[in-house]
């Protein structure tokens, strides 16, 4: 797969192509491009430093519109070439372009059917708790810092009540524009490596602030303010007001995104260890 990934063999104008993105999103304020002066976003960034290597224009599709401050891991965008560029171009060209923290780690061929949202039958992202009495300076803007100490079991428990095909609506944004609340979460765990709370949760879409909204649910689980059993008396009420304060989205990434086999896209490789170890 590495060949094919930075191979120097042109692919033809009309191509389309997939795209690993990876950032750190604390100096951006969110994925998708916006109309307002001296806002900054990474979608504007990615598709300025592909349209250097392209002469042209680019506009891309994401797997999944992140918010201000949110990172990711594995961001998958798709765009349709106007020029013949090879994978390598894509990638190196396109680095050389971007700022530090913005990578592409990979461009490959897909069928002109793929689209990186549409396509996609699960993401999960992971929420990254650093639960010490002293906030961490090397980790600045890369995990939510929660000094009451947590009990990670009763978190856990609680979230197992969000799992399957549920109404969200207690766990949605006020600006959400999704059309419905309806979402199936595949799986949520909460687990403590040392000082570092990890809450891992996978679905096959978000709502605006779902996961934010989640961990600040668990939260209140996890410093003795809720019950376990208050999740699902939440969740049963579809009320945003009666939930619990939206986290931080320091701390939130977007780690992966499922795509159906025959797309041919190369494997997410496990992220930083500031993410904790593979679930």
């Amino acid at each position: 797969m590495a060949d094919s990934i930075f191979s120097t063999e042109p692919l033809p104008a009309g191509t389309r192509i997939a795209c690993r993105i990876e950032y750190n999103g604390s100096r951006y304020s969110g994925w998708q491009s916006q109309s307002h002066e001296g806002v900054v976003t990474v979608q504007e960034e990615v598709e300025a430093a592909l349209a250097q290597i392209a002469t042209t224009a680019i506009r891309v599709q994401c797997a999944g519109r992140t918010d201000t401050g949110v990172h990711a891991h594995t961001q998958v965008i798709h765009f349709d070439a106007p020029i013949a560029r090879s994978p390598k171009a894509w990638v190196i060209g396109g680095n050389a372009n971007l700022p530090q923290d913005i990578r592409i780690h990979w461009a490959v061929a897909v069928d002109p059917e793929f689209h990186a949202r549409f396509s996609a039958q699960a993401r999960r992202y992971r929420y990254v708790i650093a639960n010490a009495p002293i906030r961490p300076a090397l980790l600045l803007g890369q995990v939510t810092w929660y000094r009451h100490e947590l009990n990670v079991s009763q978190m856990h428990a609680g979230a197992q009540a969000l799992v399957g095909e549920r109404d969200f609506s207690a766990f949605r944004a006020a600006s959400c524009q999704s059309r419905t609340a309806m979402r199936n979460i595949q799986s949520i765990s909460v687990k403590r490596y040392g000082a570092l709370v990890v809450l891992d949760v996978k679905a096959n879409a978000f709502l605006h602030h779902m996961v934010r909204n989640i961990a600040g649910a668990l939260l209140a689980v996890g410093d003795g303010r809720k019950s376990a059993g208050w999740i699902s008396v939440l969740l049963a009420s579809g009320d945003r007001r009666l939930g619990a304060e939206t986290a931080s989205s320091d701390g939130l990434y977007l780690v992966d995104v499922d795509y159906p086999t025959e797309y041919g896209l190369p494997a997410t490789p496990y992220g930083p260890a500031i993410l904790g170890p593979e679930p």
